[in-house]
């Protein structure tokens, strides 16, 4: 097949296959970007209501990568993180774990913050324009892959335009769903939580004042996430509110004023009145663990490797650390002059991220299997942890600086520095 020829070819132009596009495009990479909607839709204010937590170290990638100085001023720093238990009314237990951002750097420089929350639409949109801008970087939207066949040396793609391309490696970053996985017959651990993620703004009275909580409830996490006040001034909060499928299905269903009451009786009354007028989205939650990251041409990133529960709020970030290590893995390849799409480059990725991913995948789910529950030796247990973890500082600081994502081998984009 005789085709257009891209050192990179990327399946899926979401927030993590954008990401990659514009990492490998500023190295120089040739990379086609292909996804089947339009771009520009993934930037209107309902394509999917949600936002992202961006860790301090992904940050680094951003400001690395010229983006994080367009949305700098849209991004509401997390200052604070309170972590407690809760009954079904609500009400949180008087234990509780609490992270303070003035001592999660202890001998690094200091960080104004241990994350920002971004809307996705304002985090696409910057991305969008840093794409146009890369001319390594070609853009191949709406149009999809109909035919993928990787040899030894290439992988073809055949688009349902009629357009051909031949690339050295293929990513896929379609997300937990994707089929180039499928294809390529790599399995996977997946199961489905029976829980359901309900997503919506909430207005209140007073000021959030950077602090971020979960409150975890005997259906699932209820995340109340600081965002930046509105063009209005209204003061808001990005919710992530977790229950079990049956509920949620009918919390949804319910009409404005018993939506309303349902959802204070959880959130409380500590930010004054509340209101939840605007859409609601709902997301069914599972988790899916690629058994392996690689095949013949092709790489999975993101979601398309490892889809967690949102419970930690750190599926991106381990998204975000995939990228920066695939990306200097093909540079160092590169600039030795051998094929970056070969066996042993795509193995130095996957042994660089096999343990990170795996790692948080295994802490994610116990996390939400010790706490989505209402039995109450095991509550009075997970109390007492919260509370004992809180009263040691030490401890305290090496599971913020785990969420921050200062532990482990980091990548050079990651450090904030181009590979």
């Amino acid at each position: 097949m005789d085709g257009e020829r891209f050192d990179l070819a990327i399946v899926g132009a979401g927030l993590n296959g954008s990401v990659l596009a514009l990492a490998a495009g500023e190295t120089g990479l040739r990379t086609a970007l292909i996804d089947r909607l339009p771009l520009t839709s993934m930037t209107e204010a309902g394509f999917d209501g949600r936002t992202t937590a961006i860790s301090y170290t992904s940050q680094r990638l951003f400001e690395a990568l010229g983006v994080w100085a367009e949305i700098a001023d849209l991004a509401e720093p997390i200052l604070d993180i309170r972590i407690s238990d809760a009954a079904h009314d609500g009400r949180a237990s008087p234990f509780f774990l609490h992270f303070d951002h003035r001592e999660a750097n202890a001998g690094d420089p200091p960080a104004a913050a241990m994350g920002w929350i971004v809307e996705n639409r304002f985090l696409r949109g910057a991305l969008l324009r840093r794409l146009a801008a890369c001319p390594s970087v070609e853009r191949i939207a709406p149009d999809e892959v109909l035919e993928t066949t990787r040899t030894p040396d290439k992988a073809e793609l055949r688009l349902q335009s009629g357009r051909q391309l031949v690339a050295r490696l293929v990513a896929s970053a379609e997300g937990r769903q994707g089929t180039m996985r499928q294809e390529a017959g790599i399995g996977a651990r997946a199961w489905s939580y029976n829980q359901i993620a309900i997503v919506l703004v909430a207005r209140h009275e007073r000021p959030h004042r950077g602090v971020a909580q979960e409150k975890f409830l005997p259906g699932g996490p209820f995340a109340i996430l600081p965002m930046r006040d509105s063009e209005a001034g209204e003061h808001r909060s990005s919710i992530v509110w977790t229950e079990r499928a049956s509920i949620a299905k009918r919390l949804l269903e319910l009409d404005g004023p018993r939506f309303q009451a349902e959802f204070v009786r959880r959130f409380g009354d500590f930010l004054g009145e509340v209101d939840t007028t605007g859409p609601r989205w709902s997301y069914p939650l599972q988790l899916v663990h690629a058994e392996r990251y690689v095949e013949k041409r092709l790489v999975l990133v993101g979601d398309a490797a490892h889809g967690l529960h949102p419970i930690a709020g750190q599926g991106y970030n381990l998204g975000v650390r995939d990228i920066a290590a695939l990306v200097e893995v093909l540079v160092d390849a590169k600039r030795l002059g051998l094929d970056i799409g070969a066996a042993d480059t795509l193995e130095r990725y996957a042994q660089w991220r096999r343990a990170d991913n795996f790692t948080m995948v295994a802490a994610t789910d116990l996390l939400n299997r010790l706490f989505s529950n209402d039995i109450k030796p095991l509550r009075l247990a997970r109390d007492l942890g919260l509370a004992a973890v809180n009263r040691t500082p030490p401890l305290r600081r090496f599971f913020l600086r785990h969420a921050m994502g200062l532990v482990g081998d980091l990548p050079k984009l990651i450090r904030g520095e181009r590979p």
